[in-house]
């Protein structure tokens, strides 16, 4: 699997390289966004890892051209930024993870498994839900003549809302599972989320992503 880095700073980007390739990845590196662009254009990416402030282009420019070229591509954001804004605007752009720095390697690797592993579990068969049918294998929601293109986060919710159909879900328990853990600021992030989804399953009156107060959310179909 070949992984676009792009950080600017040279030690850590050659830290990562050297722990990722030992993990098995091939490692194709950048050390500013505008040189990341050029990598992903020309090159085979499977998995993009993002540093936000970089000189030239930054990190989120650059996702937002491999959003447009490729809306399925897994993306993780390295930041030494900690504010809420951070990681609301990065999960808005389509973002799968968000680390802080410093972090622990060994933390990046699991998180990027983490990801392929969700991604991997799902089949190619089609899903029916109301009037749209959903592909979790190609990221699309198609219905009303329109075909939506998701994020694999958008997808991984979508997915995981559709195997608990009918059933309320506990907000703390769909953070664990979908996100690794219950925080308030990736609780904002994952209201990000059902906002999208609700856009998205609008035009079908029998399906409806409602908000039970205090306790979760309940994905109802009939």
């Amino acid at each position: 699997m070949n992984i676009l880095l792009a950080e600017d700073d040279a030690d850590l980007r050659s830290i990562l390289s050297q722990y990722l390739e030992l993990n098995g990845f091939t490692i194709l590196q950048a050390e500013n966004g505008k040189a990341g662009l050029e990598i992903f254009r020309n090159e085979h990416v499977d998995f993009c890892i993002l540093d936000i402030m970089m000189p030239v282009m930054d990190g989120w420019a650059l996702a937002r051209q491999i959003r447009k070229a490729d809306p399925g591509m897994p993306v993780i954001f390295l930041t030494a930024r900690n504010q809420k804004e951070d990681r609301i605007r990065g999960l808005k752009l389509g973002a799968d993870d968000y680390i802080t720095k410093p972090f622990e390697v060994e933390e990046l690797i699991l998180r990027i498994h983490n990801i392929l592993r969700r991604s991997g579990n799902i089949g190619a068969k089609p899903v029916n839900l109301g009037e749209f049918e959903f592909r979790f294998d190609e990221l699309t929601l198609t219905g009303f003549g329109q075909q939506h293109q998701m994020t694999l986060k958008e997808a991984e919710f979508l997915k995981y809302l559709v195997e608990h159909l009918n059933q309320v879900m506990k907000r703390e328990q769909i953070l664990e599972d979908l996100w690794g853990e219950n925080d308030y600021f990736l609780g904002r992030s994952m209201d990000v989320f059902v906002t999208r989804l609700r856009k998205y399953l609008k035009p079908d009156e029998s399906i409806s992503l409602d908000t039970i107060r205090g306790v979760g959310l309940i994905l109802r179909a009939d």
